[in-house]
């Protein structure tokens, strides 16, 4: 049976500008009915890299907090620490980052927080459906929000394929310990060369997996490592770094078993919203914003991940090609245009183990509103 998408083309007038046309967007998605007096709602999204630009902008994301809070409802923005270093890696430097990039009370009308605490150590364990793990960390915040509203920038990944409602459920909500496990199971990668000897790797690593050998160089010990990415947060001179040879199809389904395991822990249906807009190569996290692919399309909202990963996908394949940018220049509407650009990574894959994990059906009606 297909889920419904609902899908809005960002038209406006002056009678319906665009605060009032996300309020009709959210309003048929009935939004509302499911936020009770009080609820402590969740607004997952990424505040972006230092140097990107095609975030969602904080101006957009204000009607849907006022929303939220008319329906009764006490929203806040949130996302997790991220793997690599970063400005992003620590919650205190990941606030400012967030600020700096405008999303602000005075500007959204909610707070900041940080989902996995200071230095990811907000974690639940919780039970993971699929092949590749029993159980799988989370952000704490998010796992104990009594609602949770995703919003998606959908954009290219350059591991992933692109990105969407099922990436910013999966690897977005996973605390630094369940980002290494989708990544690379367990264990960073040495880089003696860069090593200085400092053993601040060594006093973060609760396992005894690390150790100084006599050369003044650390060592790994992987029978020891339980993947909690401590260390990668504790090293200044990129001598731990994250592994990222990694099988795409492997990386894709653990992705989607962490998003499946995501929505499993909250009874309420989590609306996903995805900003079809700005709809550059690469991540939020990339540093930078590549020349957009097509042109901004639209808003697109369901309960249904796999669904709305599927529509967006469609519309951004089915729109003109925008040049210059990182598309071949022979490709037309229609063509699958991450694909071209990514084609070591078929991340339809995502949507094939998603669907397969009855996390949601790759079949969908478009509602335009």
């Amino acid at each position: 049976m297909a889920s419904n998408v609902i899908f809005w083309n960002l038209a406006t007038s002056r009678k319906m500008p665009f605060h009032l046309r996300m309020k009709k967007l959210l309003k048929t998605a009935g939004l509302g009915k499911h936020i009770d007096p009080g609820s402590l709602t969740a607004l997952k999204m990424h505040f972006g890299e230092a140097g990107t630009t095609g975030f969602i902008s904080p101006l957009m994301v204000a009607p849907l907090v006022e929303f939220i809070r008319k329906a009764g409802g006490i929203p806040f923005l949130t996302d997790t620490n991220t793997l690599y270093t970063g400005e992003r890696g620590e919650s205190v430097s990941h606030h400012l980052r967030a600020e700096k990039h405008g999303f602000t009370p005075h500007v959204t009308g909610a707070p900041v927080i940080i989902a996995d605490g200071l230095k990811s150590n907000n974690e639940r364990e919780v039970p993971c459906p699929g092949v590749h793990f029993d159980t799988c960390f989370l952000a704490g915040d998010i796992v104990d929000a009594d609602m949770l509203v995703t919003l998606n920038h959908f954009k290219g990944h350059d591991l992933a394929g692109f990105g969407g409602a099922i990436k910013n459920l999966g690897m977005g909500c996973a605390t630094r310990k369940g980002k290494m496990q989708q990544h690379c199971g367990m264990g960073p990668l040495v880089n003696t060369d860069h090593c200085t000897g400092c053993k601040a790797c060594v006093s973060v690593c609760q396992p005894g997996a690390l150790q100084v050998l006599e050369n003044g160089k650390i060592a790994l010990d992987p029978e020891k490592c339980v993947g909690c990415a401590a260390c990668l947060a504790a090293c200044r001179h990129q001598g731990l770094t994250v592994n990222w040879k990694v099988d795409v199809r492997v990386f894709l389904e653990r992705m989607a078993e962490y998003a499946a395991a995501v929505v499993a822990t909250h009874k309420r249906p989590c609306l996903h919203v995805s900003f079809i807009t700005h709809v550059s190569p690469g991540c939020d996290c990339t540093g930078f914003s590549d020349a957009s692919i097509c042109p901004d399309l639209g808003v697109a909202v369901s309960y249904d991940p796999v669904a709305l990963d599927q529509a967006c996908l469609d519309l951004v394949n089915q729109a003109p090609c925008l040049h210059p940018s990182r598309l071949p220049a022979d490709i037309l509407p229609g063509e699958d245009k991450f694909a071209a650009i990514h084609p070591h990574a078929d991340g339809t894959h995502v949507l094939e183990h998603a669907q397969s994990l009855g996390m949601g059906t790759r079949q969908y009606e478009l509602i335009r509103i």
